[in-house]
């Protein structure tokens, strides 16, 4: 017999019944029942029950047992009794009768419980991950991780693409976020960078001729921390294609993403139709750049109706250029229990407040209600009802101001009003690409940046960047699902003469493009293809098919909110021969 196991705690069925077996795993629980000793034995399969009365040879060393102590038994399988069957396990048919006990692993007492389902604070999860990762659920979602890249790199290869590495040590470049630098000892002074992404890399190959290219990659960016992103590095699906346009990256990633979210999806509905909206509409109807469409809501512009009105609040936002008045229609939002609600609900999230109309019956017509109604008079809220399609009991939120001020509020609101009211699918998968992204953006400083991927192609080539930088839109694109950015990607720029001018604009003068790009421009003078492709999220992919908000419930081993690894003590001190070998001295932290 093998020397640790003969099956695992799944395996064991009826027919198996008057077998020897050895079984090897964790301690579970333990129960005591009139002396005759229970243990639930789990791997990473299944948990198989054991016993030990006073009869059997082991018993003194099962009653020495702790939980979580890794063991090996020697028994018999044998049917349960009537009625003691367990129908939610596999193994629930059958227990195995303990004869011998071997402790592989002693456990010391634990500092959380992996039976059972209490909670402990993230610190301690993380402190102790291995013992966290022991809890079926999250055996459950690190399960689905695997299977969820395993699906996607099976998806890639049918379509013809092959996977290929790119190097971890690389050099420094703009994508977005700070750098990991990683001192090199051989030339000091002089510092290497983890990449952000494959981007630089991923293009090279398209001019090498690898035609269709993917990589589920590492990346690392030095990033404040969210529940939806880990602050220093994450998976994603990296791809690039030759000789494309937009439309064919996105006929190459929606059957791969689709069926992914299909095969794992629990059965919720992933739509069929992925629309195209543009960066503006998504900001004019929704207030940001990765819409939930799973509320169905859209924002509309009402300045006019309350231009010059009684609603001084709004009539003397107004004068004032650049700002306007928005409008979040509420369909049976129509009572002013809900309307104060939703004003509180804008109050905790930081604006003043939300001013509302909300309309009701009143003999053969409708009347509106609300102070917003009183002030600006019948004719204007007429007009408003009118233009957002609305009625009897349904009801209105106004937010003012510039519109970068309000809409992240506005955006929230306006899916919680769909919560609210019932509009909101909660078993869905709803996909949008989020298309013609500005290429700049204006600085605090007052200068000009890139505000995405300073590598993609103008639309309209050059001659777009002739004119006002912060009218140039780029063919860029991300892929939003229920409220999150999945994939952001473009089609490139493959042009050395467009490169310079595009980085110009952004204060990169030609001999620096060289000195920071300078492997690529040059590769870009041997006849590049024209080519694109974009990356997805695996770890937000994986949280949203989890049904998970927080990032780290879907990744084995995370560091906390304050970037460190509380398990490994992550990040630490070096030594003061490290810093003398890579001629290193660490300033320390001002007071």
């Amino acid at each position: 017999m093998h020397r640790y196991r003969s099956h695992t705690c799944d395996a064991l069925r009826l027919t198996d019944a008057g077998h020897n077996v050895r079984l090897s795993g964790w301690v579970h629980r333990i129960r005591d029942h009139g002396g005759i000793l229970f243990i639930d034995l789990r791997d990473h399969y299944g948990i198989t029950q054991v016993l030990a009365d006073p009869d059997s040879p082991a018993f003194a060393d099962v009653e020495r047992l702790r939980p979580e102590t890794c063991i090996r038994i020697d028994g018999t399988v044998r049917a349960r009794a009537d009625g003691l069957e367990n129908p939610r396990l596999p193994t629930g048919a059958i227990e195995v009768y303990v004869d011998a006990v071997e402790v592989l692993g002693a456990a010391a007492e634990l500092p959380l419980l992996v039976f059972g389902d209490q909670e402990y604070p993230e610190e301690t999860r993380l402190r102790y991950r291995y013992l966290d990762l022991r809890r079926d659920e999250m055996q459950r979602k690190m399960k689905l991780r695997s299977d969820v890249v395993a699906s996607i790199r099976r998806r890639m290869w049918d379509q013809e693409f092959r996977e290929y590495q790119t190097p971890i040590i690389t050099a420094s470049s703009p994508e977005g976020a700070r750098d990991f630098l990683v001192p090199s000892r051989l030339h000091p002074g002089k510092f290497y960078a983890l990449p952000q992404a494959p981007q630089q890399f991923k293009q090279l190959l398209m001019v090498s001729g690898f035609d269709r290219y993917f990589q589920i990659a590492p990346c690392f960016r030095d990033e404040d921390p969210r529940a939806d992103r880990s602050p220093t590095d994450f998976y994603q699906l990296d791809l690039e294609m030759s000789f494309v346009e937009q439309e064919d990256v996105f006929a190459t990633v929606e059957p791969v993403l689709r069926g992914v979210f299909q095969e794992f999806g629990g059965g919720r509905r992933v739509d069929a139709d992925w629309p195209r909206i543009s960066y503006a509409d998504a900001l004019r109807w929704y207030g940001t750049d990765k819409p939930d469409l799973r509320c169905p809501l859209k924002m509309e512009e009402v300045s006019e109706h309350f231009r010059g009105s009684g609603f001084q609040v709004f009539a003397k936002l107004l004068e004032n250029e650049g700002n306007e008045v928005r409008a979040i229609p509420a369909p049976r939002g129509g009572s002013r229990a809900f309307c104060d609600r939703m004003n509180a609900f804008a109050q905790k999230e930081g604006l003043p407040g939300m001013g509302y109309i909300f309309w009701r019956e009143a003999g053969d017509g409708i009347e509106a209600a609300g102070p917003v109604a009183k002030n600006i008079g019948p004719e204007r809220t007429e007009a408003i009802r009118t233009q957002l399609g609305l009625g009897a009991g349904d009801a209105v939120f106004f937010v003012g101001g510039r519109p970068e001020r309000f809409e992240a509020v506005a955006a929230k609101a306006r899916v919680e009003i769909g919560r609210e009211t019932g509009a909101f699918e909660a078993d869905r998968f709803a996909f949008a690409w989020i298309v013609d992204f500005p290429m700049y953006e204006r600085t605090d400083e007052g200068g000009i940046d890139f505000s995405h991927n300073p590598f993609s192609m103008p639309q309209g080539g050059i001659a777009a960047l002739a004119g006002d930088p912060l009218r140039v839109l780029g063919y860029q694109y991300d892929l939003a699902c229920n409220g999150y950015e999945l994939v952001s990607g473009a089609i490139r720029n493959h042009s050395p003469d467009i490169m310079f001018k595009a980085f110009a604009i952004a204060g990169y003068d030609e001999d620096e493009v060289r000195k920071r790009f300078g492997g690529m421009v040059n590769a870009f003078t041997y006849g590049a293809p024209p080519h694109g492709g974009c990356a997805a999220g695996i770890d937000r992919i994986v949280m949203l098919l989890a049904d998970e908000v927080n990032i780290r419930e879907v990744i084995l081993f995370p560091m906390n909110q304050r970037a460190e690894d509380l398990m490994m003590g992550a990040p630490s001190e070096p030594t003061n021969e490290q810093l003398r070998e890579l001629r290193l001295r660490v300033v320390p932290p001002e007071e």
